[in-house]
């Protein structure tokens, strides 16, 4: 069982940057497609931004151009580097391995 680990998260004023990233336990990171989702208080879960493994990126319509999603096959990491920020982006973000292996998730929460 893969394991994910997510970190970066924290309180950042409108308009700021934060880069979240997850490590992946094992070397399967690198055959799998990665992908970010959040959930803000009483909303479902939602799609932020995925990376295939051969590094095509897509994103939802309310983070282009504010997030690059990237990754380090190297360090089995994948990375969501979000500029911009607005109160609207505050959840918690979770990375996924394939949509089938899931991190506990980091609590973003963007209020001045």
């Amino acid at each position: 069982q893969v394991q994910l680990v997510e970190s970066g998260g924290g309180l950042v004023q409108p308009g700021g940057s934060l880069r979240l990233s997850c490590a992946a336990s094992d070397g399967r990171f690198r055959f799998n497609d990665m992908a970010w989702y959040r959930q803000a208080p009483g909303k479902q879960r939602e799609f932020v931004a995925i990376i295939t493994r051969t590094g095509v990126t897509g994103y939802s319509d309310s983070v282009k151009g504010r997030f690059t999603i990237s990754r380090d096959n190297a360090k089995n990491t994948v990375y969501l580097q979000m500029n911009s920020l607005k109160p609207e982006d505050t959840a918690v973000y979770y990375c996924t391995l394939d949509g089938s292996h899931w991190g506990q998730g980091t609590q973003v929460t963007v209020s001045s």
